[in-house]
């Protein structure tokens, strides 16, 4: 008899070695979900992240308030100790950001498209000219954002709350990905941590995720993993862990398909 689709989606990743690659403070619900669909999910943390310590709430008052990940509201909240009114416009990048700020009492405003783009393409930053703005986030990244927002004629205030620093991989994390069953399945949604695990893992271990997949939660990040050599690459829709794991699920079904072809044996 055929499995019920509850089953199947269940176990949609079974005998998959999914590659976490998020840093430690947001992987563990990735990990949950790749286990979840049947998946060996292994932590491999592209960034690490590292608080910034107190800053003053802008004077004079910002008009909006933009948040571009879960971890800049967790650490403006925390360590940073902003505080930002609860009345003035605020925006998120993706839904999650969304719903940590919620979590504070702030109904913020997110694209369904997950990314810089999306969010400077709501309507609630179409006209921002002649308006005090603050960004909410990490120094680096590409700086899309901030730097559109003043072409469109607003002041940003930048205000960094933690920053991304180099991992360090414990040796069972580094032996646990040697080990894992072939093909692996890294997800990738930045592309700082691309250059961390091409310029700081073992050359076996890198190799080994070259040969597997790579799902990326964008175009423009599919095109550096490419300049690092990587060819089996599914791109997701946005960065956000549904994104992310429908991309790995038709990764996991390629590589299926393309194994049969070829004659070899049945992944798990």
């Amino acid at each position: 008899m055929n499995p019920t689709p509850a089953v199947t989606v269940a176990r949609a990743l079974a005998g998959a070695s999914i590659v976490v690659t998020r840093p430690a403070a947001d992987a563990a619900a990735f990990v949950r979900r790749a286990r979840s669909l049947g998946a060996l999910a292994l932590r491999l943390p592209g960034t690490a992240l590292r608080a910034l310590g107190a800053l003053a709430t802008p004077e004079p008052p910002c008009r909006a308030w933009i948040f571009t990940s879960p971890a800049a509201v967790r650490h403006a909240f925390t360590s940073a100790r902003l505080v930002p009114d609860a009345r003035v416009a605020a925006f998120a990048v993706g839904a999650g950001t969304r719903r940590a700020l919620a979590r504070h009492g702030i109904a913020a405003v997110a694209p369904q498209r997950a990314d810089s783009e999306g969010l400077l393409a709501l309507p609630g930053l179409a006209s921002v000219r002649g308006q005090r703005i603050a960004l909410v986030g990490a120094p680096g990244g590409r700086g899309l954002i901030d730097s559109e927002l003043r072409r469109r004629g607003a002041e940003v205030v930048a205000l960094h709350v933690y920053e991304r620093v180099p991992p360090r991989w414990s040796t069972r994390q580094i032996e646990a990905v040697r080990g894992a069953p072939a093909p692996l399945l890294a997800l990738v949604s930045s592309g700082e941590a691309l250059v961390n695990l091409a310029g700081r893992l073992p050359a076996d271990v890198f190799e080994r995720l070259r040969a597997g997949w790579l799902v990326a939660s964008s175009e423009r990040l599919a095109a550096l993993a490419r300049e690092a050599g990587f060819e089996a690459i599914e791109v997701a829709a946005s960065a956000s862990a549904s994104d992310l794991f429908a991309a790995a699920q038709r990764a996991w079904s390629r590589a299926r398909a393309l194994a049969a072809a070829a004659g070899d044996t049945p992944f798990r």
